[in-house]
């Protein structure tokens, strides 16, 4: 019998799996940290004979190199991808055999990148599952714009081609097993549930169920802001990563702190968003550790900028120190944990600003009360209605327009609150007088706030 494992990445919307028989395992796109890999494999008592990457990731640091090294496994890499390190390269119809009884066998799948590669497993001659990678994922496919601008039409139709080729190989029962698709900005659209099969793809996604001009027209037109750290990922994959580094970091107090904001280094306050707002160090970012921390530190922050950690407890810093390192934020330059008093120096306060529900700003709007309502959600979110006279400045283009935010009281919004928390954070370290807004935006309407709709032809 076979088994495949999950390991899930929720701050990153991946996932990586283990999958082999009695005594043998083959992981498929390993993340930074192995360890959790590693302990995966010991539990189920095999060995990991194979370690194989669909594609030179666009989104985060891989841990495939790590990983082969230290297990003494062959590292499987498209034959096709560009890289500056050892490893068996692998073409289509390839196949190697995991266990007894169990083969993986690669397909070419281009469109997510040119050389992406799946791979079907199969038991005992019987197709089981498909590693589709960033190829076919549930509901949707990987965005074919990651690689370079002048190839995305070409990708994007050798996505189409892709995922029928799937669909055409293999039978309606195997499960399709995505990396991408779970809230990573490297699919072309949210995933839709949590599990399917290559029949339910036949039956549901757009890929195998219209034809392909229309299929990339919709997909080229509803394709989303990429994320700025992705143009670090590729190189840093294809040159071969270093092992990652999660010793502490040297604890840092109130002096070094201020410091550290002094000489224009960030220091991120990992607290959630309530604790943040009540008092924290001037000049200090929040970004939430148990929100989507490294998509948007590694998203809004300068790359190769200095990072100081501070946060409720140890557990924290290293739990966010591994999340960064997955996207190649490597060894805070220190940290600090438990007191937010003891953050800052002698005889200095904390700094706070207040937060609000859509509801309070529909009764300061009623009270005639003139504030800057600020949205920074992205132009998709935005497109689907946005609060009457709102300005709009998505949170990952904020950091260098907050020049551009009108003077008095700014009222932050987003979609839930956490993007308003980080926003809020942004504008209180620069000096401006902030609300933010807590609230799920659907409460907009609710509170008896007017909301614009566009038109969806662009009328207005």
């Amino acid at each position: 019998m076979f088994f495949v494992d999950t390991l899930e990445f929720e701050g990153l919307g991946n996932r990586s799996y283990l999958a082999g028989g009695p005594s043998a395992a083959v992981v498929i796109d390993p993340p930074r940290d192995i360890a959790q890999v590693i302990a995966a494999a010991a539990r189920r008592g095999v060995r990991i004979a194979f370690v194989a990457e669909t594609h030179v990731h666009n989104d985060y640091v891989t841990g495939g190199l790590e990983l082969a090294r230290v297990t003494g496994a062959d590292y499987l890499v498209p034959a096709g991808a560009s890289v500056a390190f050892a490893r068996t390269p692998v073409a289509d119809g390839d196949t190697v055999t995991v266990d007894e009884g169990l083969v993986l066998r690669a397909i070419a799948t281009p469109g997510h990148t040119p050389h992406h590669t799946s791979y079907a497993l199969t038991e005992d001659g019987r197709g089981v599952v498909a590693f589709t990678g960033g190829s076919l994922l549930i509901g949707t496919v990987g965005r074919p714009d990651l690689v370079e601008p002048r190839l995305t039409e070409q990708l994007a139709r050798a996505q189409h081609a892709s995922a029928h080729r799937l669909a055409d190989e293999l039978d309606d029962e195997v499960a399709v097993l995505p990396t991408h698709g779970f809230g990573s900005f490297c699919s072309s659209a949210q995933a839709e549930g949590d599990a399917t099969t290559i029949g339910q793809e036949r039956r549901t996604n757009d890929a195998l169920t219209e034809d392909v001009d229309t299929f990339v027209a919709e997909m080229l037109a509803g394709l989303d802001d990429v994320p700025a750290y992705y143009a670090h990922m590729g190189p840093t994959n294809a040159a071969g990563p270093a092992p990652v580094d999660l010793t502490p970091p040297g604890r840092a107090d109130g002096e070094e702190i201020a410091s550290r904001l002094a000489s224009g280094e960030w220091v991120v306050d990992l607290r959630s968003r309530v604790a943040f707002a009540e008092g924290h160090v001037a000049g200090s970012f929040n970004f939430e550790g148990q929100g989507k921390l490294a998509t948007y530190l590694a998203w809004l922050i300068p790359w190769g900028k200095p990072v100081t950690l501070l946060a409720e407890t140890p557990e924290q810093v290293t739990d966010a120190q591994r999340e960064l390192a997955r996207v190649g934020i490597d060894r805070p330059a220190a940290a600090a944990t438990g007191d937010p008093a003891d953050w800052v120096r002698v005889g200095e306060q904390l700094a706070s600003f207040p937060r609000a529900r859509f509801a309070d700003l529909a009764q300061v709007r009623g009270r005639g009360e003139q504030v800057v309502v600020l949205d920074v959600r992205r132009d998709s979110e935005r497109a689907g209605g946005y609060i009457d006279g709102s300005v709009h400045i998505p949170i990952h283009e904020l950091r260098g327009r907050i020049g551009e935010v009108p003077d008095g009281s700014v009222w932050v919004h987003c979609a839930g609150g956490m993007r308003a928390a980080i926003a809020a954070s942004l504008l209180d370290a620069a000096g401006r007088d902030v609300v933010a807004v807590d609230d799920g935006f659907e409460a907009a309407t609710e509170a008896g706030l007017s909301l614009t709709r566009p038109d969806p032809d662009g009328a207005g």
